[in-house]
């Protein structure tokens, strides 16, 4: 195509001279650089005029010939202010460009108050959403500046603050309205209708939608009517209606969607008003319930449009020879050569009314209506989407991105409807509409696109089409409304395993960092909390998160849970730190994460409660505000759950208070959801790890709430603590108290009863850790501190019955020998009574050997569910691998692999394999098996440890035993096994 740009000029005494070749214009200079002010004129203006008004001022500021052009008058007839914060100070300073303004869209009280410092006097067309707080003063000085208005639209939120009076200003002060419609107005009177009868004398087209009460009696008095829309307006008095519409002699179109009318008078209005063609229904309970009315075709000619009729069918029998192209009769009619101006007028209100009440039939989300959305009404929508008018495209485009969801609380959607607008094509052009240059096409679109990609179909086919490079380039607008809803597409999107890489590879990972930066300034909750959920997603998979750590993605998300306060928020950036702290054996991000600044600081301040809990819990207004502090506070937790596998993040918790905020969380959560117990539970675990943390956990009162978790019914609940569990009763304070607070029954049952066999072996593991002696060693060297200072005066013997020796002051704070800090507690050789006197009912008996024997009679059942004595025979009477090693996959508990142990808890299994329980030493040999298992995680790991330790003899010696279990013999052999396994795969 030759590219020939004709430039005219209007100067005096010249003739139309032809502008050089575009080609020519750009040619490089002699220093290899392209002018691009060189631009003819026309072509600069036609760039102009695609773009939106932050490119347009950007690109305008390059040069003075390019600033007087974006000032041409034909940029500025039509002015969107809708995505802007527009006060009068930005209306003075847009004056200059809008004397020739014809048409405004504006958003919200703040905007309105500005329109009149604009000074566009020739303004015909004004239209504006968000009204609820403009009053009937701010509308009458509009109207008062804007004499030339010819329509006016306030809608479709209610207009509370505007009555009748603000009515009767608009027909005062616009005699040439021809289109007016209004929503949610409380009271229409008369007299307002009347003087828009007397003032606009060519007033066609009046929409009271959604109000209170209208004066049905005045409507009859604008005989210049020919389009009337009350839909959703309620306390009609149709009899009224009916006798003064019926004299409307211009009345063509009626709009009754949503409304109480009946059977009988639909069938008065077509009986009674002759130029009546169209009345839209939709919604009409009083028809749809009407067995017979459905059912009657006879219509005396009128067109009815309700769920019950095939409105595409309907509007097609306006047309001649639309027989075979009714569902398509709507882009037929846009693409007529021949114009009818009456017929257009019809078709335009056709479609705003349809858009109106589809959107507002959606966001009700009545039940019933699955047919009509499935045969009908998603491709009404797709349908309406190609319409010539913006306002129309916006509503059906968020049509569409209503009425797939069922649930909005939980992001559920309707399978079918999404599906059915993949099938009708509309996905494509949802795509196309999000190319738009217009921002309020792109927001509704990317808003369809994000909610229908809930769907696994539609999101797939969503990336097929190029959809994610779409949603990326619109995360990165200047429009904070363009960018929410990108990133909530992104959101949904990556939810999905296999459009992970390719929205990093999209950029995608860059934008939502980017739009954190960006309006963690100025605020946005919205934009914030998509962009941190979809982060999260990303940050899930090992290479993307390693894309978001790259992009700035800790440090962005840090300060958005410092900063931010909203618990949306705070819930996504802690879930997102979590994932990007989860992949520690693949990448270094959990220790970045660690490393950034305020970071755990930040996250253990997310797991407290704002308040005191019982407090907090009684001053909630609604429950859903207690479900979304439970949400954050899981999702705190576990991100210092996976920090917490980090040697110097698991300190740096502590220090930051982790332990008691954690101690504390795990108190105030036995009644909360299964997953915030899990991770309340499985931080501890991990801060556990560490001795020092082991003692202040106990110190802090953390085995009781982990004793109650290890109780809950929920699979996830009984890993997590039993695992902190046998991490601290490495300890042998911390053992005493577990058996104080009654662990010993929790653990029994876990080890007996849990689905979970990893919930079972941790449970089995730490009630060996409480009876392999140690307790019993500790109790003797307490006692033998008491006699000390009995026989040294510094303690006084009272109320000792038999052999028991009452201590008052004792404090279970430090297990170091140290008897000045053991006080206020009863000790007896085989029993210990804890907790007050021997006189106080609130004591606490425990019983040290029953408890023992108990345990290790569970430990023995749970070793033995693993054990085949066939297969043990065999074992034991052969020297074949094969015979261990079908002994090894039945004895496996594969998730024990991911289990790590520290050199001292490897050195007490082996000190236990030569206990004097036969249990205990079996116990031991399985455990050194599951952690010695060729491809577990950390078999190697455990494999250098008991080498360095000289295990080998030990294991070797408990092999062969003659008094030992045949369960501890075959294990040992495994376990010595595993060893040479490793050996030689070393050597080799």
């Amino acid at each position: 195509m030759n590219r020939r740009v004709r430039r005219k000029l209007t100067r005096r005494g010249q003739e139309k001279v032809d502008c050089p070749e575009v080609d020519v214009c750009l040619a490089l200079d002699d220093r290899g650089i392209v002018d691009w002010t060189r631009l003819p004129d026309d072509t600069v203006i036609q760039l102009f005029s695609c773009l939106n008004y932050r490119d347009r001022a950007s690109l305008s500021s390059t040069c003075r010939t390019w600033r007087t052009l974006g000032e041409s008058p034909c940029l500025w007839q039509v002015l969107d202010i809708r995505p802007h914060k527009c006060d009068s100070a930005a209306a003075v300073s847009l004056a200059p460009r809008c004397r020739n303004l014809q048409k405004l869209r504006f958003r919200g009280a703040e905007s309105a108050d500005a329109i009149i410092q604009l000074q566009a006097k020739s303004l015909c067309e004004i239209s504006g959403d968000y009204c609820r707080k403009i009053t009937d003063a701010t509308l009458s000085v509009i109207v008062a500046r804007h004499e030339s208005l010819d329509s006016l639209q306030l809608g479709p939120d209610f207009c509370e603050r505007i009555s009748s009076y603000a009515i009767k200003a608009i027909a005062i002060c616009c005699p040439q309205l021809r289109r007016l419609r209004l929503s949610g107005i409380r009271e229409v009177d008369g007299d307002a209708i009347n003087a828009l009868a007397r003032h606009c004398r060519d007033l066609v087209d009046i929409g009271l939608i959604d109000c209170l009460n209208v004066d049905e009696v005045a409507l009859g008095n604008v005989l210049s009517l020919r389009f009337l829309s009350v839909a959703g307006t309620t306390n009609m008095k149709w009899s009224l209606a009916l006798q003064n519409w019926s004299k409307l002699p211009n009345l063509t179109g009626l709009d009754v969607s949503r409304t109480d009318i009946i059977p009988n008078a639909v069938l008065r209005l077509f009986s009674s008003s002759p130029c009546l063609k169209i009345l839209c229904a939709l919604y009409c309970p009083g028809l749809e319930q009407d067995a017979a009315f459905v059912f009657n075709n006879n219509h005396k000619g009128k067109l009815l449009l309700s769920f019950f009729t095939d409105i595409f069918k309907e509007v097609a029998s306006l047309f001649v020879d639309t027989t075979n192209k009714e569902r398509s009769v709507f882009v037929e009619w846009r693409n007529l050569k021949t114009k009818d101006r009456k017929m257009d007028d019809v078709m335009n209100w056709l479609e705003w009314i349809l858009s109106h009440s589809l959107l507002r039939i959606a966001e009700c989300n009545p039940q019933g209506l699955d047919n009509f959305w499935l045969s009908q009404g998603a491709y009404l929508l797709l349908s309406l989407m190609r319409s010539t008018q913006e306002e129309v495209q916006e509503r059906a485009a968020t049509g569409l991105a209503t009425f797939v969801v069922t649930d909005d609380e939980n992001a559920s959607i309707h399978g079918g409807r999404a599906e059915a607008v993949m099938r009708d094509g509309g996905i494509g052009f949802l795509l196309n509409l999000a190319r738009s240059w217009r921002e309020g096409l792109q927001t509704e679109a990317a808003k369809a696109i994000a909610n229908l990609s809930v769907n696994v179909n539609v999101a797939k086919a969503v990336a097929e089409e190029g959809g994610i490079s779409i949603l990326a380039n619109l995360a990165r607008s200047m429009n904070r409304l363009v960018a929410e809803e990108a990133a909530g597409g992104l959101w949904n999107l990556s939810v999905g395993e296999e459009h992970k890489a390719a929205i990093a590879e999209a950029g995608g990972a860059k934008a939502l960092v980017d739009l954190i930066f960006k309006w963690s300034i100025t605020g946005g909750e919205g934009v914030l909390e998509r962009a941190a959920g979809a982060l999260a997603n990303l940050a899930a998979d090992d290479k993307c998160s390693i894309e978001v750590a790259t992009v700035g993605g800790v440090h962005a998300l840090v300060k958005l849970a410092q900063n931010c306060k909203a618990e949306g928020v705070q819930e996504q950036a802690a879930r997102a730190l979590a994932n990007l702290a989860a992949h520690g054996d693949s990448n270094s991000n959990n220790a970045a994460v660690g490393q950034e600044a305020g970071a755990l600081e930040a996250l253990v301040q997310l797991t407290r409660s704002p308040h005191d809990g019982v407090r907090f819990a009684a001053q909630c207004v609604t429950e859903f505000m207690t479900l979304n502090i439970c949400h954050l506070r899981q999702e705190a937790a576990g991100a210092l759950w996976n920090l917490s596998f980090d040697d110097r993040n698991r300190e740096a918790i502590a220090e930051a208070g982790g332990v008691e905020a954690l101690v504390a969380l795990a108190h105030s959560c036995s009644n909360a959801s299964p997953g915030l117990q899990e991770r309340a539970a499985g931080a501890l675990w991990g801060l556990s790890v560490s001795e020092a943390n082991s003692i202040s956990i106990g110190r802090e009162g953390g085995v009781a709430p982990l004793i109650a978790l290890a109780r809950s019914d929920a699979e996830d609940v009984h890993e997590t603590a039993a695992g902190a569990l046998w991490n601290l009763a490495f300890n042998a304070g911390n053992a005493f108290r577990i058996v104080e607070e009654g662990g010993v029954p929790a653990l029994v049952h876990l080890c007996s009863s849990s689905i979970s066999k990893m919930a079972r072996f941790m449970a089995a593991l730490a009630l060996a850790y409480m009876f392999d002696g140690s307790l019993r060693e500790l109790l003797d060297e307490i006692r033998l501190d008491v006699i000390v200072l009995l026989e040294l005066g510094l303690i006084s013997c009272g109320g000792v019955q038999g052999h028991l020796v009452t201590l008052s002051g004792y404090h279970l704070d430090n297990w170091v020998p140290a008897p000045w800090e053991r006080l206020n507690k009863e000790f007896l050789m085989d029993e210990v009574a804890l907790v007050g006197t021997s006189s106080d009912s609130n004591s606490k008996i425990v019983n040290l050997d029953g408890a023992r024997r108990m345990a290790l009679k569970n430990i023995e059942a749970f070793i033995l569910a693993f054990s085949d004595p066939q297969a043990f025979s065999v074992a034991a009477a052969s020297s074949v691998p094969a015979a261990l090693t079908q002994v090894t996959e039945a004895a496996r508990i594969h998730e024990a692999g991911h289990l790590r142990c520290s050199g001292a808890e490897i050195g007490r299994f082996v000190t236990m394999l030569r206990n004097s329980s036969s249990i205990l030493k079996a116990c031991a040999a399985f455990a050194l098996l599951q952690f010695t298992i060729p491809g577990g995680r950390h078999a190697q790991h455990h494999v250098r440890l008991l080498q360095n330790s000289g295990a080998s003899r030990i294991l070797r010696a408990a092999a062969a035993a003659a008094t030992a279990p045949i369960e501890a013999k075959i294990f040992a052999r495994i376990v010595l096994r595993n060893l040479e396994h490793h050996q030689i795969e070393s050597s080799t």
